[in-house]
Formats: structure tokens, sequence, C-alpha cells
């Protein structure tokens, strides 16, 4: 009787340690001495770029609000020293999530990830999710670009607009190809040039490009990348920010523009790894606007040089979006340089 009573102890305590030992990323016992989770975030640009910039600032919020611990490096670049980068902090800082963008990096962010399945590694990529620990997430932003486009097609008075982008990828073609649909649903006659720099951080290449543009006639510019607002003050033009609120980059210049607030992300992700119940997936859907991941940017007053009539179709187009009423037509195909 004892024997069978130790057998079935030594059953009980294999099963313990076969369940911590495949246990997910997070968990009570993860985070440190702290309590609360530890995520890095590896940056290939540096965070003044707005697309690695609204990652950061997100992580920044959640650390300032005592939900998790907070590290970071940017400006990685993609020479190679990624890979190097993430295997450091696996090896050395042990935490619980990496955060980051894998364009650029995909294959380095794999492969570290796939050696470090306890970690969760949660990456920017136009690529699918790898099990058991890499997800990812884009910045799903083509819904407010589409309604920037509306306000752009009723505000030309040359009815030539302009778009610098930075690499012709499907994340960035879909936030064009939007804004575009949105300018011709207003302004069929309107023209539309679109140049890429094919450099996610050069503002001076950006605003050489939107200065081109401008001697082509535009007088209303998206700013897709860095750069382009400044082109439009100093030639006193409207322009669009992207990714964040970029009204302070050109105030009483930008009338508004597509956000990304990667705050439902971060906020899920830190749900996951304090349940112990992280897995790999597509994040897409906490980008988008119905679980508030994209909006307009404010108007900042500027909404007073909008014609009344666009106003009211912008409004009309949002809340038909968030109620499953309108889809903004997704199109990743490299836009024509003159639409």
């Amino acid at each position: 009787m004892l024997r069978k009573r130790w057998s079935l102890m030594l059953v009980v305590l294999a099963m313990l340690v076969a369940s911590v030992s495949c246990a997910p990323p997070g968990g009570d016992d993860d985070g440190g001495e702290s309590g609360i989770p530890f995520i890095y975030a590896a940056f290939a640009t540096p965070i003044e770029e707005p697309w690695d910039g609204v990652i950061h600032e997100a992580l920044q919020e959640a650390a300032d609000a005592g939900e998790i611990r907070y590290e970071w490096t940017d400006d990685i670049g993609y020479a190679g020293d990624m890979e190097r980068v993430l295997r450091e902090v696996a090896e050395q800082q042990q935490p619980n999530a990496i955060f980051g963008d894998a364009f650029g990096n995909e294959e380095a962010v794999r492969r570290v990830g796939g050696e470090y399945p306890d970690i969760a590694f949660v990456f920017g990529s136009g690529l699918g999710p790898a099990e058991p620990n890499v997800s990812v997430f884009d910045n799903w932003i083509h819904e407010p670009a589409y309604l920037c486009g509306l306000i752009a097609g009723g505000m030309t008075e040359s009815n030539v607009i302009g778009v610098v982008g930075g690499h012709p990828v499907p994340e960035v073609n879909r936030i064009v190809n939007a804004y575009i649909d949105g300018v011709k649903e207003v302004n069929p006659d309107a023209e539309v040039l679109v140049t890429f720099i094919n450099s996610w951080f050069d503002p001076a290449a950006a605003k050489e490009a939107a200065l081109a543009q401008i001697d082509s006639d535009a007088d209303v510019l998206f700013a897709e990348r860095f750069g382009v607002i400044e082109a439009a003050v100093e030639n006193d033009l409207w322009a669009f920010g992207n990714m964040s609120d970029q009204y302070e980059l050109g105030p009483d210049h930008v009338l508004t523009g597509p956000v990304w607030d990667m705050g439902p992300t971060v906020e899920y992700i830190i749900q996951q790894l304090n349940a112990g119940s992280y897995t790999a997936q597509d994040l897409k859907d906490f980008s988008m606007m119905g679980k508030g991941g994209a909006r307009l940017a404010p108007y900042h007053g500027m909404d007073e040089y909008i014609p009344d009539d666009i106003l009211e179709l912008v409004e009309q187009r949002r809340q038909e979006i968030l109620d499953g009423l309108f889809r903004v037509n997704i199109d990743e195909a490299a836009p024509d340089p003159t639409n």
C-alpha cells in the first residue's frame, strides 16, 4: 500500500514538473521581483521614426501605469545586428516578452524566437505568426487614411494631391491606396501623385520628394514619412500626418492624420502574460478602428477650414466603419506614380 502511495506521488510530481517546463511565457512566477511582466523592445530605427515611436509610446505608457517593467534599444538597423541584440537580450535580460519591428529582419527575429520559446516575441511583421511564441502585428490604419482622403479631396484647389511614402510594401500600399480611394470618392477629377523614397527614415529625402510634388502643383500633402510636413509648412500648404498626432510639426497646416494606437495590442499581451496564457497569433484586429487601434488625429481647430459637407461625410463613414456597415477596401498593390 505504501509503495502504491509513493508511486502515485511520483506521478503527480512528474506531471507538475512537466506542466511548469511547458508553461507559456508569463504566468504568476514571471516578472522578477516586481511581480509584473518585464518587456523589452528592440527597434530597427530611431524611436523618432513614427512607426517604432508608436510602439514605444504604448509600452512606455504601460510602464508609467505600473503594469510592466520596460527597457528598450533603438536604431539597431538592418545589417545583421538585430539577431545579435535579440540573443543578448534573451540571454542576459531574460524578459517575459520582446516587442519590436521585424521588417527587414524577419529571419533574425524568427530564428532567435525559436531558440527562446519561453519568451514571447511580439513583432511588427508582414508575415504570419510562428509557433510557439512569435506573434505578429501591423499598422492597419487604412481606415482613417481613407477618411483623410475624403478631406483631401474636398480641400484641394489645384486638383493635385501629393503622397510621399517609405517603401512600396503591402503595409504602406494599403494606406496610400485607401487614401487615394477617399480622394476619388469626393473628387474624381483629382490627381494623386505618389513618390516612394525607399527608406523608412530619411526626412531630407522625404522633404525633397514633397517639394518636387509641390513643383507639380500639389497643394495638399500626405506625410506617410517624416520630412513632408516641413515642406508643407514652408510653402503654406495643407498636410496630413501619419501614425501619430503630428499637429505640432506643422501648427495651422496639419489638418489631421491616421493615428495608430498600439495600446490595445500591448494591453492584450500584458493580460496574456499575467495569465500565463500567451500563444503565438496574428494581432491584426487590435490595430484597427473597431478595437481602438486606429483613429483620426484630433483636428486641433483645423476643422473650421474643412467644408461642412466633407466633415459630415467623414463622420458618417467613421461611424459606419465602427458599426460594421462600411468596409474600407484593402489594396496592397503598389500604387502608380500618378493616380
